[in-house]
Protein backbone atom coordinates (compact mmCIF):
# COMPACT_ATOMS: atom_id res chain seq x y z
CA UNK A 1 0.00 0.00 0.00
CA UNK A 2 1.32 3.43 -0.99
CA UNK A 3 0.57 5.17 2.34
CA UNK A 4 1.70 2.27 4.51
CA UNK A 5 4.84 4.20 5.44
CA UNK A 6 2.72 6.69 7.40
CA UNK A 7 1.94 4.06 10.06
CA UNK A 8 3.36 4.54 13.55
CA UNK A 9 4.27 0.83 13.61
CA UNK A 10 7.64 1.59 11.93
CA UNK A 11 8.84 3.21 15.18
CA UNK A 12 7.71 0.48 17.56
CA UNK A 13 10.55 -1.49 19.27
CA UNK A 14 9.31 -4.85 17.94
CA UNK A 15 9.44 -3.53 14.37
CA UNK A 16 12.91 -2.04 14.74
CA UNK A 17 14.18 -5.26 16.34
CA UNK A 18 12.71 -7.37 13.53
CA UNK A 19 14.98 -5.76 10.93
CA UNK A 20 18.34 -6.93 9.72
CA UNK A 21 20.50 -3.79 9.56
CA UNK A 22 22.87 -3.85 6.59
CA UNK A 23 25.01 -0.96 7.97
CA UNK A 24 24.50 -1.00 11.76
CA UNK A 25 27.30 1.56 12.28
CA UNK A 26 24.86 4.41 11.58
CA UNK A 27 22.60 3.29 14.43
CA UNK A 28 25.51 3.72 16.83
CA UNK A 29 25.78 7.37 15.69
CA UNK A 30 22.24 8.22 16.92
CA UNK A 31 23.22 8.68 20.63
CA UNK A 32 25.90 11.17 19.56
CA UNK A 33 23.25 13.28 17.81
CA UNK A 34 21.39 13.65 21.11
CA UNK A 35 24.67 14.32 22.91
CA UNK A 36 25.70 17.08 20.49
CA UNK A 37 22.36 18.85 20.79
CA UNK A 38 22.52 18.57 24.57
CA UNK A 39 26.04 20.08 24.63
CA UNK A 40 24.87 22.81 22.27
CA UNK A 41 21.98 23.61 24.63
CA UNK A 42 24.35 23.79 27.62
CA UNK A 43 26.74 26.06 25.74
CA UNK A 44 24.00 28.43 24.60
CA UNK A 45 22.47 28.48 28.07
CA UNK A 46 25.80 29.42 29.58
CA UNK A 47 26.68 32.12 27.04
CA UNK A 48 23.18 33.53 26.65
CA UNK A 49 22.78 37.19 27.58
CA UNK A 50 20.41 37.63 30.49
CA UNK A 51 18.25 40.71 31.21
CA UNK A 52 17.07 41.68 34.65
CA UNK A 53 13.30 42.20 34.60
CA UNK A 54 11.41 43.81 37.42
CA UNK A 55 8.44 41.74 38.56
CA UNK A 56 5.37 43.12 40.30
CA UNK A 57 4.94 39.83 42.08
CA UNK A 58 7.30 37.25 43.52
CA UNK A 59 5.16 34.52 42.04
CA UNK A 60 6.78 33.17 38.94
CA UNK A 61 4.49 32.45 36.04
CA UNK A 62 5.54 30.75 32.81
CA UNK A 63 3.22 30.51 29.84
CA UNK A 64 3.30 26.97 28.51
CA UNK A 65 3.31 28.30 24.96
CA UNK A 66 6.93 29.28 25.48
CA UNK A 67 7.96 25.61 25.36
CA UNK A 68 7.10 25.58 21.68
CA UNK A 69 10.51 27.13 21.10
CA UNK A 70 12.00 23.64 21.55
CA UNK A 71 9.92 22.24 18.70
CA UNK A 72 12.31 23.22 15.85
CA UNK A 73 15.22 21.57 17.69
CA UNK A 74 13.23 18.38 18.28
CA UNK A 75 12.30 18.29 14.61
CA UNK A 76 15.96 18.75 13.60
CA UNK A 77 16.95 15.84 15.84
CA UNK A 78 14.22 13.63 14.37
CA UNK A 79 15.38 14.45 10.83
CA UNK A 80 18.92 13.35 11.70
CA UNK A 81 17.65 10.17 13.43
CA UNK A 82 15.47 9.18 10.45
CA UNK A 83 18.33 9.81 8.00
CA UNK A 84 20.66 7.64 10.12
CA UNK A 85 18.04 4.86 10.25
CA UNK A 86 17.75 5.02 6.47
CA UNK A 87 21.56 4.88 6.09
CA UNK A 88 21.59 1.77 8.33
CA UNK A 89 19.54 0.01 5.63
CA UNK A 90 16.79 -1.88 7.49
CA UNK A 91 15.95 -5.11 5.67
CA UNK A 92 13.86 -8.24 5.99
CA UNK A 93 14.78 -11.50 4.28
CA UNK A 94 12.44 -14.36 3.48
CA UNK A 95 14.42 -17.54 2.91
CA UNK A 96 13.01 -20.66 1.28
CA UNK A 97 14.97 -23.90 1.00
CA UNK A 98 13.83 -26.38 -1.62
CA UNK A 99 15.11 -29.93 -1.14
CA UNK A 100 14.92 -32.88 -3.43
CA UNK A 101 16.59 -36.25 -3.60
CA UNK A 102 17.68 -38.66 -6.28
CA UNK A 103 16.19 -41.62 -4.42
CA UNK A 104 17.42 -45.20 -4.41
CA UNK A 105 15.18 -48.13 -5.38
CA UNK A 106 15.56 -51.07 -3.00
CA UNK A 107 14.10 -54.58 -3.09
CA UNK A 108 14.28 -56.59 0.13
CA UNK A 109 14.34 -60.32 -0.73
CA UNK A 110 13.51 -62.18 2.48
CA UNK A 111 13.96 -65.92 2.98
CA UNK A 112 10.94 -67.52 4.74
CA UNK A 113 12.01 -71.17 4.39
CA UNK A 114 11.68 -73.59 7.32
CA UNK A 115 15.29 -73.14 8.43
CA UNK A 116 14.51 -69.50 9.27
CA UNK A 117 12.65 -70.88 12.32
CA UNK A 118 15.95 -71.85 13.98
CA UNK A 119 16.56 -70.12 17.33
CA UNK A 120 20.18 -69.03 17.21
CA UNK A 121 18.61 -65.55 16.87
CA UNK A 122 16.02 -64.20 19.32
CA UNK A 123 13.23 -65.27 18.99
CA UNK A 124 14.21 -66.87 15.66
CA UNK A 125 16.00 -65.95 12.43
CA UNK A 126 12.96 -64.68 10.56
CA UNK A 127 11.65 -62.46 13.36
CA UNK A 128 15.11 -60.98 13.92
CA UNK A 129 15.41 -60.24 10.18
CA UNK A 130 11.93 -58.67 10.13
CA UNK A 131 12.82 -56.34 13.02
CA UNK A 132 15.96 -54.95 11.37
CA UNK A 133 14.20 -54.69 8.00
CA UNK A 134 11.48 -52.50 9.53
CA UNK A 135 14.06 -50.22 11.14
CA UNK A 136 15.95 -50.02 7.86
CA UNK A 137 12.78 -49.05 5.95
CA UNK A 138 11.98 -46.36 8.54
CA UNK A 139 15.30 -44.64 7.87
CA UNK A 140 14.98 -44.60 4.05
CA UNK A 141 12.62 -41.63 3.77
CA UNK A 142 13.55 -40.65 0.20
CA UNK A 143 13.69 -44.14 -1.35
CA UNK A 144 11.23 -46.48 -3.01
CA UNK A 145 11.22 -49.92 -1.40
CA UNK A 146 9.71 -53.24 -2.49
CA UNK A 147 9.41 -56.63 -0.77
CA UNK A 148 9.98 -60.12 -2.19
CA UNK A 149 9.59 -63.30 -0.11
CA UNK A 150 10.92 -66.70 -1.09
CA UNK A 151 11.21 -70.30 0.00
CA UNK A 152 10.80 -73.06 -2.63
CA UNK A 153 9.51 -70.32 -4.95
CA UNK A 154 9.52 -66.53 -4.91
CA UNK A 155 6.92 -63.84 -5.38
CA UNK A 156 6.47 -60.10 -4.89
CA UNK A 157 4.70 -59.11 -1.70
CA UNK A 158 5.00 -55.36 -2.45
CA UNK A 159 6.22 -53.54 -5.58
CA UNK A 160 8.43 -50.47 -5.29
CA UNK A 161 6.66 -47.79 -3.28
CA UNK A 162 7.33 -44.75 -1.11
CA UNK A 163 4.55 -45.85 1.26
CA UNK A 164 6.93 -47.06 3.94
CA UNK A 165 4.16 -47.68 6.46
CA UNK A 166 2.66 -50.19 4.03
CA UNK A 167 6.02 -51.95 3.64
CA UNK A 168 6.49 -52.13 7.41
CA UNK A 169 3.01 -53.55 7.94
CA UNK A 170 3.62 -56.17 5.22
CA UNK A 171 6.93 -57.13 6.84
CA UNK A 172 5.00 -57.64 10.09
CA UNK A 173 2.66 -60.01 8.28
CA UNK A 174 5.42 -62.15 6.72
CA UNK A 175 5.04 -65.73 7.92
CA UNK A 176 6.34 -69.19 7.12
CA UNK A 177 2.94 -70.28 5.78
CA UNK A 178 2.99 -67.81 2.87
CA UNK A 179 4.83 -70.26 0.59
CA UNK A 180 4.02 -73.93 0.99
CA UNK A 181 6.71 -75.23 -1.33
CA UNK A 182 9.86 -76.10 0.66
CA UNK A 183 13.43 -75.20 -0.23
CA UNK A 184 15.45 -72.03 -0.74
CA UNK A 185 15.07 -70.67 -4.27
CA UNK A 186 17.72 -67.91 -4.20
CA UNK A 187 17.94 -67.78 -8.01
CA UNK A 188 14.18 -67.27 -8.29
CA UNK A 189 14.27 -64.56 -5.62
CA UNK A 190 17.00 -62.67 -7.51
CA UNK A 191 15.10 -62.99 -10.79
CA UNK A 192 11.84 -61.67 -9.29
CA UNK A 193 13.72 -58.80 -7.59
CA UNK A 194 15.51 -57.88 -10.84
CA UNK A 195 12.21 -57.92 -12.69
CA UNK A 196 10.88 -55.32 -10.24
CA UNK A 197 13.94 -53.12 -10.72
CA UNK A 198 14.64 -53.48 -14.45
CA UNK A 199 12.44 -50.57 -15.53
CA UNK A 200 13.56 -48.32 -12.69
CA UNK A 201 15.26 -45.05 -13.65
CA UNK A 202 16.73 -44.52 -10.18
CA UNK A 203 20.38 -43.55 -9.89
CA UNK A 204 21.01 -46.63 -7.74
CA UNK A 205 19.16 -49.98 -7.64
CA UNK A 206 19.73 -52.34 -4.73
CA UNK A 207 18.74 -55.94 -3.90
CA UNK A 208 19.08 -56.93 -0.23
CA UNK A 209 19.08 -60.73 -0.19
CA UNK A 210 18.56 -62.16 3.32
CA UNK A 211 18.91 -65.92 3.55
CA UNK A 212 20.25 -68.69 5.80
CA UNK A 213 20.55 -71.68 3.52
CA UNK A 214 21.95 -73.21 0.37
CA UNK A 215 20.17 -72.54 -2.86
CA UNK A 216 17.68 -75.34 -3.58
CA UNK A 217 14.63 -75.88 -5.81
CA UNK A 218 15.69 -73.10 -8.20
CA UNK A 219 14.19 -72.73 -11.64
CA UNK A 220 16.97 -70.23 -12.37
CA UNK A 221 20.62 -70.77 -11.47
CA UNK A 222 21.61 -68.23 -8.75
CA UNK A 223 24.76 -67.14 -10.60
CA UNK A 224 22.81 -66.62 -13.85
CA UNK A 225 20.22 -64.60 -11.91
CA UNK A 226 23.02 -62.52 -10.36
CA UNK A 227 24.45 -61.79 -13.82
CA UNK A 228 21.00 -60.77 -15.02
CA UNK A 229 20.72 -58.37 -12.06
CA UNK A 230 24.15 -56.97 -12.85
CA UNK A 231 23.12 -56.42 -16.48
CA UNK A 232 20.29 -54.19 -15.25
CA UNK A 233 22.72 -52.28 -12.98
CA UNK A 234 21.29 -53.82 -9.81
CA UNK A 235 23.70 -54.08 -6.90
CA UNK A 236 23.31 -57.19 -4.69
CA UNK A 237 24.00 -57.24 -0.97
CA UNK A 238 23.92 -60.80 0.41
CA UNK A 239 23.28 -61.17 4.14
CA UNK A 240 23.75 -64.66 5.51
CA UNK A 241 21.98 -65.22 8.83
CA UNK A 242 22.70 -68.08 11.22
CA UNK A 243 25.45 -70.12 12.79
CA UNK A 244 26.87 -73.32 11.41
CA UNK A 245 26.82 -76.54 13.40
CA UNK A 246 24.23 -77.53 15.99
CA UNK A 247 21.45 -74.98 16.34
CA UNK A 248 18.36 -74.98 18.60
CA UNK A 249 15.07 -75.40 16.71
CA UNK A 250 12.73 -75.95 19.68
CA UNK A 251 12.24 -77.47 23.13
CA UNK A 252 10.85 -80.79 24.33
CA UNK A 253 8.11 -81.22 26.93
CA UNK A 254 10.71 -81.02 29.70
CA UNK A 255 12.08 -77.67 28.42
CA UNK A 256 15.25 -79.22 27.05
CA UNK A 257 16.60 -77.69 23.80
CA UNK A 258 16.25 -79.68 20.60
CA UNK A 259 19.11 -79.21 18.19
CA UNK A 260 19.72 -79.78 14.49
CA UNK A 261 22.83 -79.67 12.33
CA UNK A 262 22.86 -76.53 10.21
CA UNK A 263 25.05 -75.63 7.24
CA UNK A 264 25.30 -72.56 5.04
CA UNK A 265 26.90 -72.22 1.64
CA UNK A 266 28.78 -69.01 2.36
CA UNK A 267 30.93 -69.33 -0.74
CA UNK A 268 27.89 -69.25 -3.04
CA UNK A 269 26.45 -66.13 -1.40
CA UNK A 270 29.86 -64.42 -1.59
CA UNK A 271 30.05 -65.14 -5.29
CA UNK A 272 26.51 -63.83 -5.88
CA UNK A 273 27.44 -60.56 -4.11
CA UNK A 274 30.64 -60.33 -6.14
CA UNK A 275 28.79 -60.81 -9.45
CA UNK A 276 26.23 -58.21 -8.37
CA UNK A 277 28.96 -55.62 -7.50
CA UNK A 278 27.77 -55.64 -3.91
CA UNK A 279 29.03 -57.06 -0.63
CA UNK A 280 28.59 -60.18 1.47
CA UNK A 281 27.85 -60.05 5.19
CA UNK A 282 27.58 -62.79 7.79
CA UNK A 283 25.40 -62.32 10.88
CA UNK A 284 25.49 -64.81 13.73
CA UNK A 285 23.27 -62.94 16.21
CA UNK A 286 20.75 -60.09 16.45
CA UNK A 287 23.33 -57.43 17.23
CA UNK A 288 25.55 -58.37 14.30
CA UNK A 289 22.51 -58.27 11.97
CA UNK A 290 21.63 -54.75 13.16
CA UNK A 291 25.21 -53.56 12.54
CA UNK A 292 25.16 -54.99 9.00
CA UNK A 293 21.97 -53.11 8.11
CA UNK A 294 23.39 -49.93 9.67
CA UNK A 295 26.51 -50.32 7.49
CA UNK A 296 24.46 -50.83 4.32
CA UNK A 297 22.31 -47.84 5.29
CA UNK A 298 25.45 -45.65 5.38
CA UNK A 299 26.86 -47.08 2.14
CA UNK A 300 23.69 -46.51 0.13
CA UNK A 301 22.58 -43.00 1.04
CA UNK A 302 20.32 -40.87 -1.14
CA UNK A 303 22.00 -37.68 -2.29
CA UNK A 304 19.89 -34.79 -0.99
CA UNK A 305 20.24 -31.55 -2.96
CA UNK A 306 18.90 -28.20 -1.93
CA UNK A 307 18.37 -24.80 -3.48
CA UNK A 308 18.06 -21.72 -1.32
CA UNK A 309 15.94 -18.78 -2.44
CA UNK A 310 16.32 -15.42 -0.69
CA UNK A 311 13.90 -12.53 -1.05
CA UNK A 312 15.38 -9.41 0.58
CA UNK A 313 13.28 -6.26 0.94
CA UNK A 314 14.66 -2.83 1.89
CA UNK A 315 12.73 -0.47 4.20
CA UNK A 316 15.12 2.51 4.24
CA UNK A 317 12.76 4.54 2.00
CA UNK A 318 10.17 4.63 4.80
CA UNK A 319 12.53 6.43 7.18
CA UNK A 320 13.83 8.63 4.37
CA UNK A 321 10.28 9.79 3.64
CA UNK A 322 9.73 10.60 7.32
CA UNK A 323 13.00 12.57 7.34
CA UNK A 324 11.85 14.58 4.32
CA UNK A 325 8.46 15.32 5.92
CA UNK A 326 10.03 16.58 9.14
CA UNK A 327 12.66 18.54 7.19
CA UNK A 328 9.88 20.41 5.33
CA UNK A 329 8.06 21.02 8.64
CA UNK A 330 11.30 22.35 10.10
CA UNK A 331 11.75 24.78 7.20
CA UNK A 332 8.20 26.01 7.69
CA UNK A 333 8.64 26.54 11.43
CA UNK A 334 11.89 28.42 10.88
CA UNK A 335 9.98 31.26 9.21
CA UNK A 336 7.27 31.42 11.87
CA UNK A 337 6.99 33.06 15.26
CA UNK A 338 7.77 29.77 17.07
CA UNK A 339 11.52 30.08 16.65
CA UNK A 340 11.39 33.67 17.99
CA UNK A 341 9.36 33.16 21.14
CA UNK A 342 10.54 35.07 24.16
CA UNK A 343 12.28 33.04 26.79
CA UNK A 344 11.04 32.92 30.31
Amino acid sequence: MELEWLSIKWFLPETLLSFHWESPFWISVIPFVFLLYFLKWLFIRKKRQKLEIARFSEKKYVDKVVYLRYLPVIIQILVFVFVLLALARPQRTNQMVEQWSEGIDIIIALDISESMQLMDFIPNRLEAAKDVCKKFVEGRKNDRIGLVVFAGEAYTLAPLTTDHQLIQSLIDEVDFGMILEGGTAIGNALAVSTNRLRESTAKSKIILLISDGESQADLIDPYTAAKLAQAYNCKIYCIAVGKEGKVIYGYDSFGRPLQIENSLNEEALRKIAEIGNGKFYRATDNKALEKIFATIDKLEKSEIKETTYKDTRDYYTIYLKWAMVFFVIGLFLKSTFISNLLED
